[in-house]
């Protein structure tokens, strides 16, 4: 008697990032989520290539995601490198975007448009997801940066809604990181939340997507 098939679902990897002993203890201010060590781990670990110039890190902080979107959110370009040898690499940018959570809708996005679709200005979530994934097309990656929110008493995770977006749109998720808002005391890790995070939440999150190349 043959044994039925069973699928087993592989599991993204979840990575623990702790600020060292010297690291500042600042709490990130809207619209920003990353404290200033998270950020320097990020320059690290994405953008520096042995042997090869950085790749750019294009930094944008999301605070409403209402028609004309791009027009209102800040961008801070770093390329560590000068921009005449930024011009001649051929290395994708890296973008990082900070969403605070009350950009986020309480309910599920509209992605019911394929990745063909150019998605206008006043799309939202899905429109910003179609137009990174036309800059990064072709294994560039997208980094975003957020943390649960409190509505009516209950944590609200963005995570999924996010996700379901940014593969509608033609992103691979890669990574989960989540990054702890705390300090070191002697052995232990005390909790320094941000000012403006709901009562329990020491912890924000890393989404590491990857753009795909165009699909036929």
């Amino acid at each position: 008697m043959n044994k039925p098939r069973t699928r087993t679902q592989a599991h993204l990897p979840t990575t623990i990032w702790l600020p060292g002993p010297h690291d500042a203890k600042a709490s990130p201010s809207a619209p920003a989520v990353l404290p200033d060590w998270a950020l320097n781990k990020i320059r690290t670990e994405f953008t520096h290539r042995p042997g090869r110039t950085p790749a750019p890190l294009l930094r944008l902080a999301i605070g409403d995601t209402g028609p004309g979107m791009d027009v209102r959110t800040p961008c801070i370009t770093e390329v560590g490198i000068s921009r005449e040898t930024a011009t001649r690499s051929p290395a994708k940018p890296v973008i990082l975007t900070e969403v605070h959570p009350d950009t986020l809708p309480a309910t599920e996005p509209n992605t019911s448009y394929g990745p063909h679709d150019q998605g206008a200005l006043d799309d939202g979530w899905p429109g910003f997801f179609h137009r990174a994934h036309r800059l990064l097309r072709g294994n560039g990656l997208l980094l975003l940066a957020t943390r649960q929110r409190r509505d009516t008493d209950q944590l609200t995770d963005p995570l999924g809604l996010l996700v379901a977006s940014a593969r509608t749109a033609g992103f691979r998720y890669l990574q989960h990181i989540v990054f702890v808002h705390a300090h070191a005391v002697g052995d232990r890790i005390v909790p320094a939340p941000p000012h403006d995070a709901p009562p329990g939440l020491i912890h924000s999150d890393l989404l590491v997507l990857r753009a795909e190349g165009s699909r036929p």
